[in-house]
């Protein structure tokens, strides 16, 4: 791979890069040309060679891209190979909903436990999980090498945990919560912010702006 720095752009394009492939493969698609992979994401021919030209290509000239090895070295690229461990943090609806979602195994992620301080929840399933206490957060984590932690629990609940959850060592956070997560922790964590109620606006805006 390059050691030039890579624009976030190109990054937030790969994802999408991995699930056209994942299609492709569950087809039996076994070689696509860059400008039949550009018709199925909507994109440019020229745009999909130049985002892989950056971690050194891997098509040829008149033969196109292999499916299945793109698909893997993507992968690779996005860390998948190492499959990243994941705990969710809060056991309230959106939390559930995610210890049930089967898409995570399928594309390379752990999810290793889910916790909540609620006494009523605590011991029932969750997927195929038991929702733990967070009394017994810490010493879960300590016995793991956990990698991203996705809370799904109020702001203020998440407020209070996530400075522990740095000191245990997590440095990623999958956050739904309107929590300031790096302004909460040191400057080396890395966050993705999940807003539902703002991508609602956005589309709301969309359908009133072409009224």
């Amino acid at each position: 791979m390059s050691d030039k720095k890579i624009s976030q752009a190109v990054i937030n394009r790969l994802p999408r890069y991995y699930r056209y492939l994942s299609e492709l493969k569950s087809e039996g698609v076994e070689r696509i040309s860059s400008g039949d992979l550009s018709e199925k994401m909507h994109t440019t021919a020229s745009q999909i060679r130049q985002d892989l030209n950056n971690f050194g290509g891997f098509g040829q000239q008149g033969y196109g891209y292999q499916v299945d090895s793109l698909h893997e070295e993507i992968g690779r690229i996005l860390g998948l190979d190492r499959e990243p461990s994941v705990i969710i943090v809060g056991a309230g609806n959106l939390g559930l909903a995610l210890a049930h979602y089967p898409g995570f195994e399928k594309r390379g992620f752990r999810v290793e436990g889910i916790f909540d301080k609620d006494e009523n929840k605590i011991g029932k399933s969750a997927g195929d999980m038991t929702i733990s206490s967070m009394n017994d957060l810490a010493g879960f984590v300590k016995g793991r090498d956990i990698d991203i932690a996705a809370l799904t629990l109020p702001r203020n609940a998440a407020e209070e945990v996530v400075g522990d959850l740095y000191d245990l060592g997590i440095r990623a956070f999958w956050n739904f919560t309107s929590a300031d997560i790096r302004e909460l922790c040191g400057g080396d964590v890395v966050v993705e912010n999940v807003h539902l109620a703002e991508s609602l606006m956005r589309l709301s805006y969309a359908i009133t702006d072409g009224e």
